[in-house]
């Protein structure tokens, strides 16, 4: 591949969308560290664009023929690291306790196992489609996040937004397990197909 042609495979647009996600990872997470309630605002800001990104940088690549190998690597890296990380300082934080900590280790380990499994079924060029209701599941999760960055200012413009949040949380954790069951399954029977033709 010529330079010029990594560059525009690089500098595309879709590309660019999934830098500033990354990008907002650090930005975000830094939010917490500030004092006052803007502090909120400001993270809730960084994860909804950041969010509506994630629909766009897949969107503009399939119509505008921009997708890239790089594209499909970085996107779930993407996802999983702002999710993970809008998970983990929500729990230092205390906007996530108690019993409902247990759902964000669910979603957590699931993104966990999805990576590993697609990972090794990827050596052998296989792919795991994602489901409807993954998606949905990615919907849910997303809300969840939004609510509870809002938090206590939240509560305050809207009665009831960390409730809303933790119950949307706990619905993701839900669909969580049923997606993950459903992608270790189909793993599963992929390795044991494997194990069986090295026999």
């Amino acid at each position: 591949m010529s330079r010029a042609k990594k560059k525009s495979v690089l500098w595309t647009i879709p590309n660019i969308l999934t830098y500033f996600r990354i990008l907002a990872v650090p930005a975000m997470a830094g939010c917490f560290f500030l004092e006052g309630e803007q502090a909120n605002w400001y993270a809730l800001l960084i994860f909804v664009v950041a969010s509506i990104t994630d629909f766009f940088d897949g969107y503009l690549a399939r119509i505008w023929q921009q997708q890239s190998a790089l594209g499909k690597m970085l996107d779930p890296i993407a996802d999983k690291l702002i999710v993970s990380v809008a998970l983990l300082m929500l729990v230092g934080s205390h906007a996530i306790e108690g019993w409902y900590i247990w759902a964000a280790i669910i979603i957590l380990c699931r993104e966990i196992l999805v990576s590993g499994l697609r990972e090794f079924l990827a050596e052998l060029n296989v792919s795991v489609p994602v489901t409807w209701i993954a998606k949905w599941k990615t919907t849910i999760q997303m809300i969840a996040i939004s609510f509870l960055l809002a938090g206590e200012p939240g509560d305050r413009v809207f009665p009831y937004t960390t409730d809303l949040g933790l119950f949307f949380l706990g619905l993701a954790a839900v669909i969580t397990l049923y997606t993950g069951y459903d992608y270790f399954y189909t793993g599963l029977h992929h390795i044991i197909k494997e194990d069986e033709d090295e026999e």
